[in-house]
Protein backbone atom coordinates (compact mmCIF):
# COMPACT_ATOMS: atom_id res chain seq x y z
CA UNK A 1 0.00 0.00 0.00
CA UNK A 2 1.03 3.47 0.11
CA UNK A 3 0.30 4.80 3.32
CA UNK A 4 0.43 9.06 3.98
CA UNK A 5 0.82 10.33 7.96
CA UNK A 6 -0.10 13.76 8.55
CA UNK A 7 2.06 14.16 11.43
CA UNK A 8 3.70 17.24 13.22
CA UNK A 9 7.52 18.14 11.60
CA UNK A 10 9.34 14.42 11.56
CA UNK A 11 12.47 16.24 12.44
CA UNK A 12 10.46 16.60 16.17
CA UNK A 13 9.79 12.87 16.53
CA UNK A 14 12.15 11.47 19.28
CA UNK A 15 11.95 8.09 17.77
CA UNK A 16 12.74 5.61 20.80
CA UNK A 17 8.91 6.73 21.97
CA UNK A 18 7.33 8.14 18.98
CA UNK A 19 3.88 5.98 18.36
CA UNK A 20 3.77 7.68 14.24
CA UNK A 21 7.41 6.24 13.77
CA UNK A 22 6.41 2.65 15.23
CA UNK A 23 3.53 2.55 12.62
CA UNK A 24 5.62 3.55 10.17
CA UNK A 25 8.48 1.46 10.96
CA UNK A 26 5.92 -1.90 10.91
CA UNK A 27 4.57 -0.56 7.60
CA UNK A 28 7.41 -0.54 6.09
CA UNK A 29 9.33 -3.29 7.07
CA UNK A 30 5.97 -4.90 5.31
CA UNK A 31 6.95 -3.46 2.51
CA UNK A 32 4.52 -0.29 2.27
CA UNK A 33 5.50 2.99 0.92
CA UNK A 34 5.54 5.13 3.69
CA UNK A 35 4.48 9.19 2.58
CA UNK A 36 4.45 11.99 4.85
CA UNK A 37 2.94 15.79 5.04
CA UNK A 38 1.99 18.13 7.57
CA UNK A 39 -1.58 20.55 8.03
CA UNK A 40 0.25 23.51 5.92
CA UNK A 41 0.69 21.23 3.04
CA UNK A 42 -2.84 20.59 2.12
CA UNK A 43 -4.50 22.60 -0.68
CA UNK A 44 -8.06 22.84 -1.39
CA UNK A 45 -8.57 24.32 -5.61
CA UNK A 46 -11.05 24.30 -7.77
CA UNK A 47 -12.67 21.95 -5.37
CA UNK A 48 -10.03 19.37 -5.49
CA UNK A 49 -7.66 18.38 -2.34
CA UNK A 50 -4.48 18.13 -2.59
CA UNK A 51 -1.51 18.12 -0.10
CA UNK A 52 2.30 18.52 -0.80
CA UNK A 53 3.37 15.00 0.06
CA UNK A 54 7.01 13.55 0.26
CA UNK A 55 7.69 9.82 0.02
CA UNK A 56 10.06 8.42 3.59
CA UNK A 57 12.79 5.97 3.44
CA UNK A 58 13.39 5.07 6.89
CA UNK A 59 17.08 4.65 7.36
CA UNK A 60 17.40 2.51 10.63
CA UNK A 61 19.28 4.99 12.26
CA UNK A 62 17.55 6.17 15.82
CA UNK A 63 18.63 9.85 14.81
CA UNK A 64 19.05 10.68 11.39
CA UNK A 65 15.82 8.27 11.13
CA UNK A 66 14.77 9.10 7.51
CA UNK A 67 14.98 10.73 4.28
CA UNK A 68 12.65 12.28 2.20
CA UNK A 69 12.07 12.70 -1.33
CA UNK A 70 11.51 15.97 -2.51
CA UNK A 71 7.54 17.03 -1.52
CA UNK A 72 4.66 16.94 -5.09
CA UNK A 73 1.51 17.53 -5.05
CA UNK A 74 -0.54 14.71 -5.29
CA UNK A 75 -4.26 14.32 -5.02
CA UNK A 76 -5.11 12.30 -1.30
CA UNK A 77 -7.64 9.95 -3.01
CA UNK A 78 -4.16 8.33 -4.80
CA UNK A 79 -2.76 6.85 -1.61
CA UNK A 80 -4.10 3.55 -0.01
CA UNK A 81 -4.62 5.28 3.75
CA UNK A 82 -4.61 8.58 5.16
CA UNK A 83 -3.50 8.36 8.77
CA UNK A 84 -4.19 11.43 10.60
CA UNK A 85 -1.50 11.62 13.56
CA UNK A 86 -1.11 15.39 14.25
CA UNK A 87 -0.96 16.19 17.53
CA UNK A 88 -3.27 18.38 19.50
CA UNK A 89 -4.27 21.17 20.29
CA UNK A 90 -7.55 20.62 18.58
CA UNK A 91 -7.93 24.68 17.34
CA UNK A 92 -9.51 26.07 14.47
CA UNK A 93 -6.89 24.98 12.00
CA UNK A 94 -7.13 21.29 13.21
CA UNK A 95 -10.82 21.55 12.86
CA UNK A 96 -10.02 22.84 9.25
CA UNK A 97 -8.47 20.22 8.35
CA UNK A 98 -10.88 17.82 9.24
CA UNK A 99 -13.16 20.19 6.65
CA UNK A 100 -10.44 18.98 4.30
CA UNK A 101 -10.06 15.76 4.61
CA UNK A 102 -13.30 14.95 5.09
CA UNK A 103 -13.79 16.64 1.63
CA UNK A 104 -10.97 14.59 0.32
CA UNK A 105 -12.85 11.31 1.04
CA UNK A 106 -15.73 12.43 -0.86
CA UNK A 107 -13.17 12.38 -3.84
CA UNK A 108 -12.15 9.02 -2.71
CA UNK A 109 -9.11 9.69 -0.15
CA UNK A 110 -9.48 6.99 2.97
CA UNK A 111 -8.93 8.28 6.13
CA UNK A 112 -7.82 7.38 9.04
CA UNK A 113 -9.11 8.17 11.90
CA UNK A 114 -12.10 9.53 10.31
CA UNK A 115 -11.78 13.34 9.69
CA UNK A 116 -15.91 13.76 11.13
CA UNK A 117 -15.12 11.25 13.77
CA UNK A 118 -12.68 12.99 15.18
CA UNK A 119 -14.25 16.49 15.09
CA UNK A 120 -17.17 14.56 17.06
CA UNK A 121 -15.43 13.63 19.72
CA UNK A 122 -13.37 16.12 21.84
CA UNK A 123 -11.13 14.27 24.04
CA UNK A 124 -12.12 15.47 26.94
CA UNK A 125 -16.26 16.05 26.54
CA UNK A 126 -16.67 12.70 24.50
CA UNK A 127 -16.86 11.01 27.87
CA UNK A 128 -20.27 12.14 28.91
CA UNK A 129 -21.73 10.18 26.38
CA UNK A 130 -20.71 7.24 28.37
CA UNK A 131 -21.75 8.31 32.08
CA UNK A 132 -21.78 5.13 33.52
CA UNK A 133 -18.28 4.83 33.38
CA UNK A 134 -16.95 8.60 34.58
CA UNK A 135 -16.43 9.69 37.92
CA UNK A 136 -18.75 13.08 38.86
CA UNK A 137 -18.28 15.77 36.34
CA UNK A 138 -18.93 19.22 35.53
CA UNK A 139 -18.75 21.37 32.20
CA UNK A 140 -19.33 24.97 32.43
CA UNK A 141 -17.48 28.42 32.40
CA UNK A 142 -19.73 29.54 35.16
CA UNK A 143 -17.49 30.76 38.22
CA UNK A 144 -20.59 29.75 40.49
CA UNK A 145 -21.13 26.03 39.73
CA UNK A 146 -17.17 25.37 39.39
CA UNK A 147 -17.14 26.79 43.36
CA UNK A 148 -20.48 25.01 44.22
CA UNK A 149 -18.98 21.85 42.44
CA UNK A 150 -15.64 22.16 44.61
CA UNK A 151 -18.12 22.52 47.82
CA UNK A 152 -19.59 19.34 47.28
CA UNK A 153 -16.44 16.94 46.61
CA UNK A 154 -13.91 18.80 48.00
CA UNK A 155 -11.19 17.43 46.10
CA UNK A 156 -11.50 18.50 42.70
CA UNK A 157 -9.68 18.45 39.00
CA UNK A 158 -9.85 21.64 36.77
CA UNK A 159 -8.94 21.40 32.95
CA UNK A 160 -9.04 23.09 29.79
CA UNK A 161 -11.07 21.16 27.13
CA UNK A 162 -8.40 21.47 24.67
CA UNK A 163 -5.02 20.56 25.73
CA UNK A 164 -2.79 17.58 26.04
CA UNK A 165 0.25 16.08 27.88
CA UNK A 166 -1.36 17.68 31.30
CA UNK A 167 -1.39 20.87 30.32
CA UNK A 168 -3.51 23.31 32.22
CA UNK A 169 -4.58 20.80 34.90
CA UNK A 170 -4.82 22.14 38.25
CA UNK A 171 -5.76 19.95 41.76
CA UNK A 172 -7.63 21.97 44.22
CA UNK A 173 -8.14 19.99 47.60
CA UNK A 174 -10.21 20.90 50.58
CA UNK A 175 -8.90 24.27 51.66
CA UNK A 176 -9.86 25.81 48.41
CA UNK A 177 -6.77 27.31 47.59
CA UNK A 178 -6.01 28.96 45.31
CA UNK A 179 -9.49 28.18 43.18
CA UNK A 180 -10.88 31.34 42.49
CA UNK A 181 -7.72 32.30 40.69
CA UNK A 182 -7.54 28.98 38.98
CA UNK A 183 -10.87 29.45 37.51
CA UNK A 184 -10.43 33.16 36.52
CA UNK A 185 -7.32 31.99 34.27
CA UNK A 186 -8.57 28.99 32.98
CA UNK A 187 -12.27 30.29 32.17
CA UNK A 188 -10.28 33.60 31.12
CA UNK A 189 -12.75 34.98 33.80
CA UNK A 190 -15.73 33.44 32.10
CA UNK A 191 -14.97 33.52 28.44
CA UNK A 192 -13.51 29.39 27.98
CA UNK A 193 -16.06 26.78 28.93
CA UNK A 194 -13.87 24.44 31.12
CA UNK A 195 -13.91 20.79 33.35
CA UNK A 196 -14.06 19.49 36.67
CA UNK A 197 -13.72 16.29 37.82
CA UNK A 198 -13.64 15.30 40.95
CA UNK A 199 -10.05 13.98 42.11
CA UNK A 200 -9.57 9.90 41.92
CA UNK A 201 -7.42 8.67 44.39
CA UNK A 202 -6.15 6.07 42.74
CA UNK A 203 -4.11 8.39 39.94
CA UNK A 204 -1.29 7.31 42.62
CA UNK A 205 -1.26 4.18 40.71
CA UNK A 206 -1.39 5.77 37.50
CA UNK A 207 -3.16 7.32 34.63
CA UNK A 208 -4.36 3.89 32.48
CA UNK A 209 -3.81 4.21 28.70
CA UNK A 210 -6.14 1.67 27.33
CA UNK A 211 -5.65 1.28 23.55
CA UNK A 212 -8.25 0.74 20.82
CA UNK A 213 -7.45 -0.71 17.66
CA UNK A 214 -10.26 -1.80 15.50
CA UNK A 215 -12.75 -2.34 17.48
CA UNK A 216 -10.40 -4.35 19.50
CA UNK A 217 -8.65 -4.20 23.03
CA UNK A 218 -5.02 -4.36 23.21
CA UNK A 219 -4.45 -6.83 26.22
CA UNK A 220 -1.97 -3.87 27.86
CA UNK A 221 -2.19 -0.67 29.34
CA UNK A 222 0.69 2.05 30.01
CA UNK A 223 -0.01 3.01 33.80
CA UNK A 224 1.43 6.98 33.81
CA UNK A 225 2.82 7.24 37.43
CA UNK A 226 2.77 10.89 38.90
CA UNK A 227 6.48 11.42 40.28
CA UNK A 228 7.63 13.76 42.70
CA UNK A 229 4.54 15.51 44.28
CA UNK A 230 2.96 15.90 41.03
CA UNK A 231 -0.63 15.17 40.72
CA UNK A 232 -0.25 14.22 36.69
CA UNK A 233 0.61 10.92 35.67
CA UNK A 234 1.33 12.10 31.64
CA UNK A 235 4.40 11.20 30.61
CA UNK A 236 4.85 14.52 29.03
CA UNK A 237 4.60 15.82 32.72
CA UNK A 238 7.03 13.66 33.98
CA UNK A 239 5.16 10.64 34.70
CA UNK A 240 6.75 7.43 34.48
CA UNK A 241 5.63 4.85 32.31
CA UNK A 242 4.87 1.12 33.45
CA UNK A 243 3.15 -1.73 30.92
CA UNK A 244 1.01 -4.18 32.92
CA UNK A 245 -1.65 -6.64 31.98
CA UNK A 246 -5.53 -4.58 31.39
CA UNK A 247 -7.52 -4.81 34.40
CA UNK A 248 -11.29 -6.48 34.48
CA UNK A 249 -12.56 -3.33 35.08
CA UNK A 250 -10.42 -1.68 32.19
CA UNK A 251 -11.53 -4.44 30.13
CA UNK A 252 -15.03 -4.09 31.00
CA UNK A 253 -15.12 -0.58 30.10
CA UNK A 254 -12.64 -0.96 26.65
CA UNK A 255 -14.96 -3.76 25.10
CA UNK A 256 -18.05 -1.77 25.94
CA UNK A 257 -16.63 1.68 24.05
CA UNK A 258 -14.02 -0.30 21.10
CA UNK A 259 -17.11 -1.58 19.27
CA UNK A 260 -18.80 1.41 19.37
CA UNK A 261 -16.08 3.64 18.46
CA UNK A 262 -14.88 1.51 15.62
CA UNK A 263 -18.71 1.75 14.00
CA UNK A 264 -17.86 5.24 14.12
CA UNK A 265 -14.92 4.92 12.09
CA UNK A 266 -12.43 5.34 14.60
CA UNK A 267 -9.98 2.83 13.63
CA UNK A 268 -7.33 3.83 16.65
CA UNK A 269 -8.47 5.18 20.18
CA UNK A 270 -6.86 5.84 23.22
CA UNK A 271 -8.68 5.44 26.58
CA UNK A 272 -7.74 7.27 29.89
CA UNK A 273 -8.85 5.46 33.25
CA UNK A 274 -8.00 6.24 36.52
CA UNK A 275 -9.16 3.54 39.34
CA UNK A 276 -12.45 2.85 38.25
CA UNK A 277 -13.09 5.84 36.11
CA UNK A 278 -13.04 6.65 32.58
CA UNK A 279 -11.13 9.84 32.42
CA UNK A 280 -10.87 10.98 28.38
CA UNK A 281 -11.05 9.17 24.77
CA UNK A 282 -8.32 10.65 23.05
CA UNK A 283 -8.90 10.12 19.29
CA UNK A 284 -6.36 12.73 17.32
CA UNK A 285 -2.70 10.82 17.79
CA UNK A 286 -3.20 7.66 20.50
CA UNK A 287 0.21 7.12 21.86
CA UNK A 288 2.10 4.83 24.17
CA UNK A 289 2.55 1.88 21.77
CA UNK A 290 6.38 1.88 21.91
CA UNK A 291 6.38 1.92 25.81
CA UNK A 292 3.65 -0.78 25.62
CA UNK A 293 5.52 -3.33 23.24
CA UNK A 294 8.97 -2.92 24.98
CA UNK A 295 7.90 -3.53 28.22
CA UNK A 296 5.31 -6.50 27.66
CA UNK A 297 6.48 -7.82 24.30
CA UNK A 298 3.07 -7.47 22.77
CA UNK A 299 3.82 -5.63 19.33
CA UNK A 300 0.80 -2.83 19.31
CA UNK A 301 2.34 -1.36 15.95
CA UNK A 302 1.77 -4.69 14.46
CA UNK A 303 -1.88 -5.01 15.84
CA UNK A 304 -2.07 -1.34 14.29
CA UNK A 305 -0.70 -1.91 10.76
CA UNK A 306 -3.04 -5.45 11.05
CA UNK A 307 -6.63 -3.00 11.34
CA UNK A 308 -4.96 -0.50 8.65
CA UNK A 309 -4.79 -2.94 6.25
CA UNK A 310 -8.18 -4.99 7.11
CA UNK A 311 -9.75 -1.58 7.20
CA UNK A 312 -8.36 -0.52 3.53
CA UNK A 313 -9.12 -3.62 2.21
CA UNK A 314 -12.69 -3.66 3.14
CA UNK A 315 -13.34 0.07 2.26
Amino acid sequence: MKIAFLADPLDTFKTYKDSTFAMMREAARRGHAIYAFEQTDIVLESGLVTANVAKITLTGDADDWYRADAPASTFLSEFDAIVIRKDPPFDMEYIYTTYLLELAEKQGARVFNKPEAIRSHNEKLAIAQFPQYTAPTLVTRDAGRLRAFHAEHKDVILKPLDGMGGMGIFRIGQDGMNLGSVIETLTDNGNRTIMAQRFIPEISKGDKRILLIGGKVVPHVLARIPQGGEVRGNLAAGGLGVAQPISPRELEIAEALAPILAQRGLLLVGLDAIGNYLTEINVTSPTCFQEITQQSGFDVAAMFVDALETAVAGS
